[in-house]
Order: structure tokens, then C-alpha cells, then sequence
């Protein structure tokens, strides 16, 4: 449920370094456990101690009101005692929710992209930063050791000098015949065993504080609606959709970089069946753009209007099943490239025929045939057994085989070397076809035959028009274009 909860969540949510894919791995490892471990027998166990101390002060009072008396004044230091002792035992490593996290989220991303951590020779360094994040629990389990040590001495004392102290009173009130001897064993074992009980249970107070801790961060997020909800089955779904892309007046930040405006006014627009080229400098708002137009994040100000409606109005799942999305580097599952294609329509059962289809679109259908388990060839880890530019035509692939009626293209062959980008290139063209397509291209060459061509600077459009009309004017784009040719 937790697992789940974490993907209902909005994009936004992802980018707080809070919500890292190391922190969220290691709050499910932990959390869940110390939530568990503070329940059940337990939660019995302490009931128990409870019931048992009452029944043995009532006895105890009836068989020598005196002698209960000071065993009872004498309780607080036996629980004491046994709280000491039995959390002395268990062993006191610090547990600070703080740095196991950092130090879980430095783990998982350097396992995860140890390539890039063995070509760069960094290996040393992220070692020393996982160290680093455990410096300080283990600075404090340094110094709590000697103290603990000390204490269960203390502790292992303390009941010897309760029982000679009530041994003591309990002679006295023999020979001066205020009780019976029985009665002095009979008091003394009832309420001492019953208060090592509570001490033993008490001894489990720090986990019952982890487990309240550890449920509230769960019970936070169970209760955290995201404000972009994939599931919600609110909004229109209109069925004449026709493709009709506008972006009027968008002005927009990322929730985690609120102070920077990416989006400064943004007002550009694509007719149906026509291709948009987006282009401008790294961090101008391109992507940002198609992130918004998928519902990934909603803009500060403006909208994105689709066919004419505000695509806050839409219900999200139908409007991202219009939308058929290529990035740079895309991410393939560890399983056959059938079911990677598969993915990419999961409303229906797509079949063998279907995804051949795409595949032959993306160009990629001749080599996967040349394979020998073909489309039940599984692809690896994100995608590793294959070449980049594989990767991404299975990805052109799987964006098709949606019958998307917006293509969005993200740099889609900006990775590539010359050789991969014809042949991607060759099946993205095959693919606009019929289509509303928005491109984002930093090799210009690869955009000159789109509709219109917008250039952004500063979050705004500058300059739009087609190729040649751009190129006659000698502004940004000619720069560009120039730019590129002499490089």
C-alpha cells in the first residue's frame, strides 16, 4: 500500500530531494517494520503487565498493607532498573532516521549508475560519502557506550538493595508481630515479579516511539492527496479529439525551484496534424513545455488548452492516452521487447500484430525479426542489451502502438551517432504522419521541414514561423542555424 501510495503521488512531489528514489526505499524498508514491531504481542504483552501489577497490589495489600507499602515505593527504582538493563542488552545503535536515509539514497543511486561511477573513478568518493553519512551515529554510539555500561551496572545493583532493604522492614514487622512470615514472601513475590514485568515491557518504549514516529510519516502519506491524481475519474473525455495544441500566456516554476521562472509568458500554438518544432538554449522551457502539456506539472499562470479546453478540465488518464511521448533516453522495463511495446497501451490487450505493426512504423521490426527469440528477446535492465538507437525505436514503438493522436518528441535523437539518427529520424518521420506533433530538436537540420518553428529565449517565443521564413529574417534561429553549421 505504501508502494502504491508513492507512485499516486504527483511529479512534483518526486523532485524534493525528500522523496528520493534511496529515501522512499529506505522509508519502506524501515518504516513499515517499526510500525510492526511495535504492535501486536507487544501491544498483548504490555496489557498483560498491566492486569498483573494491579491483581498483585490488591493481593498484596490484603496479606501486609505495610510491607506493600514500601515495595511499592521501591517499584519505580526495580522498573528503572529493568529499563536499563534490558535496552543495555538489546544494544543501543543509534537509529537517526536522517542519516540512514541519506546513506540509503547515496547506496541505491551509486549501485544503480555504477558505470558512471566506474568511468569517472569516483568510487572512492561515494564510499567516503556513505561513511560520511553514518559519521554521526556512530560518533553517538561511541559515546553512549560507556553510559550505558555504567547504568547496567547500576541497574544489575539496584535490585539486590530493594530486596535487603524489604527483607530488612520485613523481619522488623515479624518480630514485632505486625505480620506472618508467609505473608512477607507472598507480598514480596507477587508485586517484585510483576514490576520486573512492567520493566521488561516498559523496555520496549523507545520502539513503541519509533513505531509512533514511523506511523505518522505513513499515516502523512496515506493522507497527502496529490494535486495532480492520475486515478481521479473526474473531467472530460471528449471523443472528437482532434489534436489542437495552445499554449496561452504560460508562465510556470518548478516546485522545488519556485524562485526561477522557466516560463515567462509563453504563447505558442500547433493545428491539427501539423509538427512544432520547439528550439532555443538548454533551459529555456522546451521540455518544460511537453511536461506541461502531459500534466506533469500545472502551469502558475495561463493555460494549456487542447481542442479548445483547458486541459485542467480533462480527465488526466484520458488526455495522457491522446499523447504519445519519445524522450531522449528512454527507459525500457527488464522484461521481452513484445511487453515493452505492450506497455505502452495498458487499456486493452494489444496484440502480436499490433505491436509488429508499431515496431515496422518505428523502423526497428527487421532487426528484432533477426534476433533469435525475436520479440520475446529480453532487453535488460533499463534497457542495456540494446544500442541506443534500438532503444529508442522500440520506445517510437511502444508511443505508437497508443495510436496517440499527439506525438511528442523530446530530443529524441540528440543522443544518437549519425548512422542511428538516420535511421531514427527516418521512423519519427514515418510516424508524424497523420499526427499533431511537437518536436524539441537541438540538431536544427533534423526540424527544417516542420510547420512552424518557435524560438524560445527567456521562457518566451521570440521568433516563429517556417524554416525559410526564419532564415530570411537573420534573427535567433538564423543564429542558431549558423551556429551549427560552423561548429
Amino acid at each position: 500500500n505504501l508502494a502504491k501510495k508513492h507512485s499516486l503521488q504527483e511529479i512534483g512531489w518526486f523532485d524534493d530531494n525528500n522523496n528520493a528514489v534511496g529515501v522512499l526505499t529506505t522509508r519502506l524498508a524501515t518504516d513499515a517494520s517499526l510500525v510492526k514491531g511495535a504492535t501486536g504481542s507487544r501491544l498483548g504483552l504490555a496489557t498483560n503487565t498491566v492486569c498483573a501489577l494491579t491483581i498483585a497490589i490488591v493481593v498484596a495489600f490484603i496479606h501486609s498493607w505495610q510491607l506493600t507499602l514500601l515495595i511499592l515505593a521501591c517499584v519505580p527504582f526495580l522498573i528503572g532498573a529493568n529499563i536499563i538493563q534490558m535496552r543495555a542488552m538489546a544494544g543501543h545503535a543509534s537509529k537517526d532516521q536522517g542519516a540512514l536515509e541519506q546513506s540509503g539514497k547515496i547506496s541505491t543511486e551509486t549501485v544503480e549508475n555504477f558505470k558512471t561511477v566506474v568511468g569517472l573513478t569516483r568510487e572512492d568518493v561515494f564510499f567516503h560519502k556513505f561513511m560520511d553519512s553514518l559519521e554521526r551515529p556512530y560518533q553517538n554510539g561511541l559515546v553512549k557506550a560507556p553510559i550505558y555500561g555504567l547504568t547496567f551496572a547500576v541497574a544489575q545493583a539496584i535490585p539486590y538493595m530493594v530486596n535487603a532493604a524489604i527483607f530488612r522492614f520485613g523481619s522488623w514487622l515479624i518480630a514485632h508481630c505486625h505480620t506472618e512470615y508467609e505473608n512477607v514472601f507472598l507480598v514480596f513475590s507477587v508485586i517484585i515479579f510483576a514490576a520486573m514485568n512492567i520493566g521488561e515491557s516498559a523496555s520496549f518504549a523507545p520502539d513503541f516511539a519509533k513505531a509512533k514516529a514511523a506511523a505518522g510519516r505513513i499515516l502523512g502519506l496515506l493522507e497527502k492527496k496529490p494535486e495532480i491524481d492520475i486515478y481521479s475519474e473526474e473531467g472530460e473525455k471528449p471523443t472528437d479529439f482532434v489534436g489542437d495544441i495552445e499554449f496561452r500566456g504560460i508562465h510556470f516554476a518548478y516546485p522545488t525551484r519556485q524562485n526561477v521562472r522557466v516560463l515567462q509568458g509563453l504563447s505558442v500554438s500547433v493545428g491539427p496534424g501539423q509538427t512544432l518544432a520547439l528550439v532555443g538554449e538548454s533551459g529555456c522551457g522546451k521540455s518544460t513545455s511537453i511536461q506541461l502539456l502531459e500534466r506533469f506539472y500545472s502551469p502558475a499562470e495561463g493555460k494549456v488548452l487542447v481542442d479548445g479546453l483547458d486541459t485542467k478540465t480533462l480527465n488526466l488518464s484520458w488526455l495522457r492516452s491522446q499523447l504519445g511521448l519519445v524522450s531522449q533516453e528512454p527507459i525500457l522495463f527488464d522484461c521481452s521487447i513484445s511487453e515493452n511495446i505492450q506497455y505502452g497501451d495498458n487499456s486493452r490487450d494489444v496484440s502480436q500484430d499490433e505491436i509488429e505493426e508499431a515496431a515496422k512504423n518505428a523502423n526497428i521490426h527487421d532487426f528484432i525479426m533477426g534476433l533469435p527469440e525475436k520479440y520475446n528477446t529480453r532487453v535488460g535492465d533499463k534497457g542495456t542489451q540494446m544500442s541506443g538507437g534500438q532503444k529508442q525505436r522500440i520506445a517510437i514503438a511502444r508511443a505508437l502502438v497508443r495510436q496517440p493522436k499527439v506525438l511528442l518528441l523530446d530530443e529524441a535523437t540528440s543522443a544518437l551517432d549519425t548512422e542511428s539518427e538516420k535511421i531514427v529520424q527516418q521512423a519519427l518521420d514515418a510516424a508524424r504522419q497523420g499526427r499533431t506533433c511537437i518536436v524539441i530538436a537541438h540538431r536544427l537540420s533534423t526540424i527544417q521541414n516542420a510547420d512552424q518553428i518557435a524560438v524560445i529565449q527567456y521562457g518566451q517565443v521570440t521568433e516563429q514561423g517556417t524554416h525559410t521564413d526564419l532564415m530570411a529574417k537573420g534573427g535567433a534561429y538564423y543564429a542558431l542555424v549558423n551556429a551549427q553549421v560552423t561548429h
